[in-house]
């Protein structure tokens, strides 16, 4: 069978099951620790970012990962929990509604901090920056979200999730956003050059060989 690593530049690990993605980045974590204490900064010094769902929250491997990070101290880690309580078969109320998961994660010895809404892009940076300023403690930011917005019929529910928003949802999308809805696969302008990282990377890769 072909082998399945590297097979898409900078994307060097891929998982399927819930909390599995969790655990890989307190993998990285240990890594950066372990190759910075042995290297020193000037060779190892980067944080670990995660975005992190309901459901990764709701499984074992999470909690147990969670625990491990938090009694080793990894501060460079910083994880943004999407917090949009919606599951694939529907609210999280019907299997997860009682649980504070910020009590939880300073339980485990986190540093967490809370936004109230995932839109506002500067209440995010200010949180990301204090995150990645506090060292002594892997970092969540609980980011309260609304999945599938601004679909009209389909925002905040299951419907969108795990299922396409259908053609006359996505146009309705289009036209809240100010897009055409009559172009097919529309990536604003600039939008590529600010997400394409590969150039940066390859040359920030180079500098530091």
């Amino acid at each position: 069978e072909r082998d399945r690593v590297h097979v898409t530049p900078g994307v060097e690990v891929t998982t399927g099951p819930l909390g599995q993605g969790f655990g890989n980045g307190v993998g990285m974590a240990m890594a950066e620790r372990f190759l910075r204490e042995h290297y020193g900064r000037e060779v190892q010094d980067h944080h670990v970012f995660a975005i992190v769902s309901d459901g990764d929250l709701m499984e074992g491997v999470a909690a147990e990962a969670a625990s491990l990070a938090g009694h080793l101290g990894l501060g460079k880690m910083v994880y943004l929990y999407d917090d949009n309580r919606i599951s694939l078969d529907g609210p999280t109320s019907w299997s997860y509604e009682g649980e504070d998961v910020t009590k939880r994660f300073e339980a485990y010895r986190w540093h967490v901090q809370e936004v109230d809404d995932a839109n506002d892009l500067s209440a995010l940076e200010v949180a990301i920056d204090k995150a990645m300023r506090e060292e002594e403690r892997p970092s969540l930011i609980r980011v309260r979200s609304i999945i599938g917005w601004p679909a009209p019929n389909k925002q905040n529910t299951s419907k969108a999730h795990g299922a396409p928003l259908g053609e006359d949802e996505v146009r309705a999308t289009k036209e809240i956003l100010g897009w055409d809805p009559d172009a097919h696969f529309l990536v604003p302008d600039g939008v590529y050059e600010h997400f394409t990282a590969v150039p940066r990377g390859g040359a920030l890769q180079g500098e530091w060989e």
